[in-house]
């Protein structure tokens, strides 16, 4: 029997199907905007998702609203751990918004906090490349890239000396017959291209560096290698044969070298590449195929030192000051860098930091001759393996001048063959700098000819150790008072007050006396170092808070005056206690500005160092100035998080005064620091300040050479004809940073202008974008624009960043394509400001 019932319309269900997808897109939207209202991020995310997954034409109207849920969400995710998730939610985003720049590099941020830092330059790199205009995209990836790319690949590769060398080496050595290849810590992969265009016949490259593999293998493809070099993205420890590598290799090449030899992990990855990776190395006398054996380029190498006076190392790693703008720094509180040594050290902490000596600002005395420390032999499994557990060598060297024993330097000579070799000596004209070993922990510095400098030297947990640096004077024959004594803050003292002083010591030191080591970044030693930064802030507290406790004081005389009349006459025998000062220093790390605010009246002073040393030392520093224990308050343990640091004492009162940390010892503006200061300025009591008030920021022309070889591939010249420059100068960034410009190597082609007002406490009189002209005093070819700034705590008290005192180092901008200029010649530079970027271009 035939189905009666009639039969629907074509396409009705469609339209009932719409109408019903129609309603729950409302009604979704609905409860999107509810579940902003009430702040539930969460399940406004969800239903937004649903809306779009419904309705992608939406996309264009509900963007903004999306965004900011996603944001939001995802801050609250974050704040709970909640890594997987947060993730899933900017992959759900990302699907349907792909081109979105905003998104892009808000999940680039993301992954740069949790440590995943290839992922998030990726990000960065799309969010730029989707908007070339977008400036907080850019500013992340330029910080990113010096971490993926460091800047010492650009100055290698420049290094036309350094590749002329390795690749005689490598040349020589293939036709000799070692034609299997390992290239350990490829890099960019010339090392590997110089053996294949020597005629390897089979080369392999390890590169652990995600970003730096994938530029190898655009490198390798560009100049017509790929067939024939196999890259690897791996530790050249986690290389098995045959998995990875078919058969042991003849040659293994490797500049994995850092300023103190040892420190990129050679010793370990060569005794791993003779025990897994090499053919057995051929013995003294024997005759043979060189294929049939094992060969390391560098073949070996000898560290030399040399002991020196630098006073600009010394205000790096020693607090040279015992007063500090009136306080007093006791005894028992030991400051040293990160870069001492200690013997007994439990963590595994670079023993050494870094100078290009040549340009130290200041220069440096060489107190002795250049000795030996150590060779090594990088063909000898037995010598490699015996470093790490050999007792330390004990050396001594003649003083042969008078001065301050600032720092052990040290180098070494790179012996890739017999014939080649390569030095990283200060006195070279090299791309390396030198490791330098600060000195501490000596009751006098000063030394003279006739004396010896003696020290402990080892290879310890894979890094070039040098200890127990002491000295021997030639006046008395037991060496006690120089290298051994309680009271760290003597000055120079004659040998007999040297001994008596270590034996008072001895005999007075109390086993239960408190001492505290502190350890501080160079930076802020620096910065404790620097008298007239601590003098200034003083000064200009003083002003505020005389002013503000002037004012107080007519208020209360008013108050006291009203109360009487109103009590014709009556005794009131309260006595109000009057209300302190509130001060609060934002400073980042290390600071003892809140210490200097205590004495300057009734003032209640706010720290926010996070580290409980640095609590224990400003506690210590605190009792020796005869502060009650009360007087100091470490901020952070009053607020929930760190993003809440800047809020108001008590529910009632507002801060006297707010110290901002604007600028980094890199010489940037430190980030979100116009934000900051327009929260501080909403938490200011009326006659308030914060410090500085304002900047002035100030550059000029220069020509140098050396800015630009530091910052991009100068073309295939330098690479010896490999085409290498278009591939790593993706992660050139456009501003150097840490730069002094006293030491640095260049030609001024204008004076110095003013650039940018930065004003924190009246904001109105900022612009985000000026045009500046400079006109040209020298000619020559503009290649940078070096910057500092002029902080102003008030309108008469300034500190300089660029000058001789300062913690702060200088920044430059550098250019895509050197001007040529004349002299009269004007150029126009467009300074553009953005939250707490700047950026300056060149008009044409």
């Amino acid at each position: 029997m035939p189905n009666l019932r009639p039969r629907p319309r074509r396409g009705a269900g469609r339209g009932a199907r719409a109408a019903g997808r129609d309603e729950l897109v409302s009604r979704s939207l609905q409860s999107a905007e509810h579940c902003l209202g009430a702040q539930d991020f969460g399940t406004a995310y969800a239903h937004y998702l649903l809306v779009l997954s419904l309705a992608p034409e939406l996309k264009d109207d509900v963007k903004e609203t999306f965004q900011y849920t996603l944001f939001r969400w995802a801050e609250e995710l974050d704040a709970l751990s909640r890594t997987q998730d947060l993730l899933g939610c900017y992959e759900q985003a990302l699907e349907l918004f792909p081109d979105d720049e905003v998104i892009c590099n808000s999940m680039g941020e993301h992954l740069f906090r949790m440590g995943f830092r290839d992922e998030a330059a990726g990000y960065f790199r799309k969010a730029v490349k989707l908007n070339p205009d977008f400036s907080d995209a850019k500013e992340n990836f330029y910080r990113v890239a010096n971490w993926l790319v460091e800047r010492w690949h650009f100055l290698m590769l420049n290094d036309t000396r350094r590749n002329m060398i390795y690749n005689a080496a490598i040349q020589k050595a293939v036709r000799l017959g070692f034609r299997s290849v390992l290239d350990i810590g490829a890099g960019t992969g010339i090392l590997s291209m110089f053996a294949k265009k020597a005629g390897a016949h089979l080369v392999y490259a390890c590169e652990l560096s995600k970003t730096m593999y994938e530029l190898a293998c655009d490198v390798v493809a560009a100049n017509e290698m790929e067939a024939g070099i196999k890259l690897l993205h791996m530790k050249s420890l986690d290389i098995e044969i045959p998995k990875h590598i078919p058969e042991r290799v003849s040659l293994v090449v490797t500049e994995t070298v850092d300023a103190g030899l040892f420190g990129e992990g050679i010793v370990e990855s060569l005794i791993h590449a003779w025990e897994h990776l090499l053919l057995q190395p051929k013995t003294k006398g024997e005759n043979g195929n060189c294929e049939k054996y094992g060969k390391v380029i560098p073949a070996s190498a000898v560290i030399f030192g040399m002991a020196v006076e630098c006073a600009e190392i010394r205000r790096h790693h020693r607090v040279g000051i015992k007063d500090i703008a009136g306080i007093c720094l006791p005894t028992s509180v030991k400051f040293q860098s990160p870069a001492y040594s200690s013997v007994d050290a439990e963590e595994t902490v670079e023993p050494y930091t870094t100078e290009k000596m040549s340009r130290v600002p200041g220069g440096y005395l060489a107190l002795t001759e250049c000795f030996e420390i150590m060779t090594v032999d990088f063909n000898n499994l037995q010598e490699l393996k015996s470093l790490a557990t050999k007792k330390p060598d004990k050396i001594g060297i003649p003083v042969i001048k008078e001065g301050i024993l600032d720092a052990i330097v040290v180098w070494f000579v790179l012996q890739l063959d017999d014939e080649h070799s390569l030095s990283t000596s200060p006195s070279e004209e090299t791309c390396w700098e030198q490791a330098v070993y600060p000195v501490h922990d000596l009751a006098d510095y000063w030394i003279k000819p006739g004396d010896q400098v003696t020290m402990e030297v080892s290879c310890q947990d894979c890094y070039l150790r040098i200890q127990s640096i002491s000295v021997f004077s030639s006046e008395h024959e037991m060496d006690v008072g120089k290298s051994f004594t309680k009271n760290k803050d003597l000055l120079p003292l004659g040998n007999e007050a040297e001994l008596c002083s270590a034996l008072a010591n001895l005999q007075t030191s109390k086993p239960d006396a408190v001492e505290q080591t502190c350890v501080l970044e160079s930076t802020e030693i620096a910065l404790l170092n620097n008298i007239p930064y601590h003098e200034g802030f003083k000064m200009a507290m003083k002003k505020v808070l005389s002013s503000l406790t002037l004012e107080k004081r007519g208020q209360a005389m008013d108050t006291q005056s009203n109360e009487m009349n109103c009590e014709s006459g009556q005794n009131n025998s309260e006595q109000s206690v009057p209300e302190p000062l509130y001060v609060l220093d934002v400073s980042e790390g290390f600071s003892i500005l809140p210490i200097i605010a205590g004495t300057l009246g009734q003032v209640k002073p706010y720290s926010s160092v996070e580290k409980d040393q640095h609590r224990m030392t400003l506690d210590l520093i605190s009792e020796a100035n005869h502060f009650p224990k009360e007087t100091l308050e470490f901020w952070l343990r009053h607020v929930e998080d760190e993003s809440a640091v800047l809020q108001r004492p008590k529910s009632d009162k507002l801060w006297s005064i707010i110290i901002l940390d604007v600028i980094e010892p890199s010489g940037l503006l430190q980030q979100e620091i116009m934000e900051k200061a327009a929260i501080s300025r909403c938490l200011l009591q009326s006659g308030g300040k914060i410090f500085p008030q304002y900047m002035l920021m100030f550059g000029l022309l220069v020509e140098s050479q050396t800015l630009v070889e530091e910052s991009a591939v100068q073309g295939t010249e330098r690479t010896l004809g490999f085409n290498i420059a278009p591939f790593i100068n993706q992660f050139q960034v456009p501003i150097r940073v840490f730069l002094d410009l006293s030491s640095l190597p260049c030609i001024p082609l204008s004076k110095p202008v003013e650039l940018l007002r930065l004003d924190l406490m009246t904001p109105y009189l900022n612009t985000s974008n000026r045009e500046v002209k400079v006109c040209i005093c020298k000619s020559g070819q503009v290649t940078a624009i070096p910057f500092w700034y002029h902080m102003y705590l008030d309108d008469e008290i300034r500190l300089d960043t660029s000058s001789e005192a300062s913690h702060w180092k200088q920044a430059a901008v550098v250019l895509d394509n050197p001007i040529q200029v004349e002299v009269g010649d004007e150029l126009v530079l467009n300074v553009q400001h953005h939250k707490s970027n700047v950026s300056i271009t060149v008009k044409q």
